[in-house]
């Protein structure tokens, strides 16, 4: 498995940037503050079920798809912990 991006990645890169949006405009579209919404394209802040149907209601792509994005990139993350510091017994 590769280094999926942070979701906050995907909606500023593919979805903001192309509509030229910034954070300050963007905000209000999703009803969060500038901050949350700051905190998810800086990559410090995740989607929650609530984040990906504010998404899904102003951009479009479907809710569980920015669930999966940001399933996928936890489990990359815990991968990495885990992997750190554990040794697979069978060389898994």
């Amino acid at each position: 498995m590769y280094n999926p991006p942070h979701p906050g990645e995907v909606l500023r890169e593919e979805i903001m940037k192309p509509l030229g949006l910034t954070v300050t405009m963007a905000a209000p579209l999703l009803g969060i503050s500038r901050k949350s919404l700051s905190r998810i394209v800086n990559c410090q802040g995740g989607i929650t079920p609530e984040m990906a149907i504010r998404l899904e209601m102003a951009f479009k792509p479907r809710a569980e798809s920015w669930l999966r994005h940001q399933i996928a990139y936890d489990l990359w993350q815990a991968r990495q912990k885990v992997n750190f510091h554990i040794n697979p017994i069978g060389g898994r």
